[in-house]
């Protein structure tokens, strides 16, 4: 019986531990800053162990834990003020770029408009101040355009009017690079994604195949306005599920740090027309995404953007991002050896584990090779190999 060569609808999710112990950072960054905001709504900033115990219970700490995370972290509290500062000047600074990014998120809706309280929700993600409502959308009224909705009271913020100039997507960005860099043949990558799957993740040659098909499928850009086309086809079906990935694709490059959790990728589905069920999509394409269920006690799930990270670091760090990152550090400092907490390291990933094989991460052609990172794949109902999208 012959075997299936499009991918699989149903996939089981392969742990990345890189991207796993990198939310788990977050996890105590994030509690770290809780407690301190604590401690600062206090009158003069001080409380005693007793009631600040009760006030930690707000953070998930248990009872008397409130004075052994004090002696855990007694360096983070004093230090992470000027931190803070820091992050907020990165903030300023980048406000110009942050303004071009909510344009283009705004671009990505089918009708140029999204709720005001989901930008909110998201706002630390694309590198918007909290009060960007005026800071960024009242300021610049030549780009973006406030009003209410009176059957549901409601708030929406509106593209005022679409720049083609901005209406090319990364990922089209990066191809049109190679095209200049290395001549390589437009129509052989004209569709194609970066893909590195997780280590240990299977990959069948009748995946490997199907992988090799759909980067190859054309696809409307996530900027196309489709709203008229006719989907009724199986290949209009086809291309507007490569679209779905392009979009999300696209929503995660226009992050600060290339992730965001699904549930408020979730908050955009009618309006970018994503699929119902989020999940189970992104986990046909563990190659481009991964989902992380770390840092959050399981209640959210983290989406990364595979190919912008390299052994734990953004490829490409912002002045944001990095404020974030020394804050990071500054908590996991170990106050008596005065050095990283070998957690910091590992969310690192070690890329040459002996256990592993490694490939190279690419586009379907191998002239890609160089913008790989290495990880393994083990091939199932095969001896180990390297995955090589080169079928012609």
């Amino acid at each position: 019986m012959s075997q299936s060569t499009s991918i699989p609808k149903k996939l089981q999710r392969v742990r990345d531990h890189g991207y796993d112990n990198y939310m788990e950072v977050e996890k105590k960054m994030r509690k770290v800053l809780g407690f301190q905001d604590l401690i600062l709504s206090q009158p003069n900033s001080i409380v005693s162990i007793s009631r600040l115990d009760m006030l930690a219970r707000r953070l998930g700490l248990k009872q008397f834990e409130a004075g052994e995370f004090i002696l855990k972290f007694p360096h983070a509290n004093p230090k992470a003020e000027l931190q803070i500062k820091q992050e907020k000047e990165a903030l300023l600074t980048q406000l110009p770029d942050a303004v071009t990014r909510l344009r283009k998120l705004l671009m990505l809706s089918n009708n140029g408009r999204l709720k005001l309280e989901h930008i909110r929700i998201g706002r630390k993600d694309f590198g918007l101040p909290d009060d960007f409502e005026f800071s960024v959308v009242l300021k610049y009224p030549q780009y973006f355009r406030l009003f209410d909705v009176k059957e549901s009271g409601d708030k929406y913020i509106e593209i005022v009017e679409r720049d083609p100039k901005l209406a090319v997507s990364a990922v089209e960005r990066l191809r049109e690079k190679e095209y200049r860099d290395k001549g390589i043949d437009a129509e052989n990558i004209r569709f194609s994604f970066i893909v590195n799957f997780p280590p240990g993740f299977k990959i069948s040659k009748y995946y490997k195949i199907a992988v090799w098909k759909w980067q190859r499928l054309p696809y409307w850009s996530p900027y196309d306005d489709i709203l008229g086309y006719d989907m009724r086809s199986l290949e209009a079906q086809k291309r507007l599920e490569k679209r779905a990935v392009a979009m999300i694709h696209e929503l995660l490059s226009l992050t600060v740090e290339k992730k965001i959790t699904l549930e408020r990728i979730a908050h955009f589905r009618s309006a970018m027309t994503l699929p119902q069920k989020l999940k189970d999509f992104l986990l046909q394409h563990q190659g481009i995404f991964y989902i992380s269920t770390r840092g959050n006690h399981g209640k959210l799930h983290t989406v990364f953007l595979r190919e912008a990270y390299r052994k734990g670091e953004l490829i490409e760090p912002n002045d944001l991002y990095l404020a974030r990152r020394k804050l990071a550090e500054l908590i996991l400092l170990n106050p008596r050896r005065a050095k990283i907490d070998q957690e910091l390291v590992n969310f690192r990933r070690d890329r040459d584990d002996n256990e592993t094989r490694n490939i190279r991460k690419g586009y379907a052609e191998s002239a890609f090779n160089d913008f790989g990172a290495e990880n393994s794949v083990k091939h199932e109902g095969e001896e180990e190999d390297n995955l090589d999208l080169n079928m012609r």
